[in-house]
């Protein structure tokens, strides 16, 4: 028997451009530089990050590579779970700038902008475990 994806229903351009926007939304919060949102993505150049602002402005399909969706969906992941453990806007605005003994006195940014999907996953799964009363 067959079992429908929920995902087929939505294309991955659409997928993508929700995404982007996302993202940009992210990077604009946390007051991210244009060099940092491309570490954060994966991506070689601004150039990419002007293309998809312009795309999203002139309404243009968006198509990601499955690495950059893997990238913002695992930042998605990690700016919600800041929300969830902060009640205080300014507190979960900040947490990702301060240094944090976990990673070594550097903070969450600093480990994730060392550029690895791997960096990104910590940070990921440091979030889910405080959420749920131990770090796995």
């Amino acid at each position: 028997m067959n079992t429908p994806n929920p995902l087929s229903a939505v294309s991955e351009c659409e997928m993508s451009r929700v995404a982007v926007k996302l993202f940009f939304g992210i990077a604009e919060e946390w007051g991210l530089t244009d060099k940092q949102r491309c570490t954060l993505a994966g991506l070689g150049t601004r150039t990419t990050l002007y293309n998809w602002q312009r795309k999203l402005e002139a309404d243009e399909p968006i198509k990601l590579s499955k690495d950059t969706l893997e990238r913002l969906s695992y930042l998605a992941g990690i700016y919600k779970g800041v929300q969830l453990l902060f009640a205080d806007p300014n507190q979960w605005k900040s947490w990702v700038r301060k240094p944090n003994r976990d990673f070594g006195g550097q903070s969450a940014l600093d480990r994730m902008l060392a550029g690895r999907v791997v960096d990104l996953v910590d940070v990921r799964r440091y979030l889910d475990g405080w959420r749920g009363g131990q770090y796995v």
